[in-house]
């Protein structure tokens, strides 16, 4: 484990200890390839402290078979380490004509409604809101109620928020912030997504 030693110890009346395992907000944003797959691979790490994991896919198509979707469902189906819940919430919202919007619009809605009462109710330790920045950012999802939701949250429950273009006001409120800068993509010169790469 590593020893580093923070830059600043907070007066807030903590031990170490607590302050240690206090529960996190974990924002992974920006135009970079990675930010789904940075909290699958905590999804990994959740699964084998033995904690139970709710993944809530905002806006790839639920049609679509991600390669961390079976992984994952066969990890939590194993009885070796934390269970796995997937929930698929939309049709590819990024990607639907405008006409549907409406009730991709009431989708998010409804996710969101799932996530808080997935949270009042302490159903997982590991929440994944994959894609869930776009809901918030397109004003599908109120950032304020989310943030409000968020700090209130009861027990050790930790939630990781992956999309571009993730609300300032998300990015403040939370523990943890990673933008995934692009530097190259092999999009870039025509060649499209990959099995194994991509899904």
């Amino acid at each position: 484990m590593p020893q580093g030693q923070p830059s600043v110890v907070p007066d807030d009346g903590l031990t170490t200890r607590q302050r240690r395992n206090r529960p996190l907000v974990v924002v992974h944003t920006g135009v970079g390839k990675g930010k789904s797959t940075a909290a699958f691979g905590l999804a990994l790490r959740a699964w084998n402290q033995g904690w139970p994991i709710g993944v809530f896919q905002f806006v790839k198509s639920a049609k679509w078979k991600v390669g961390e979707e079976r992984a994952l469902r066969v990890l939590g189906d194993s009885g070796e380490g934390g269970s796995v819940a997937w929930h698929k919430m939309g049709e590819g919202w990024s990607w639907v004509q405008r006409d549907a919007q409406m009730d991709n619009e009431e989708k998010a809605r409804e996710g969101w409604e799932q996530v808080k009462r997935d949270l009042a109710a302490e159903t997982y330790r590991l929440y994944v809101l994959d894609e869930f920045a776009y809901p918030m950012h397109w004003g599908w999802v109120d950032t304020a109620e989310v943030v409000s939701v968020l700090r209130e949250r009861p027990g050790t429950q930790h939630v990781v928020i992956t999309g571009r273009n993730a609300p300032a006001e998300l990015v403040d409120c939370a523990d943890l912030v990673t933008d995934m800068s692009k530097v190259k993509h092999p999009m870039d010169v025509g060649q499209k997504g990959q099995r194994g790469i991509e899904w």
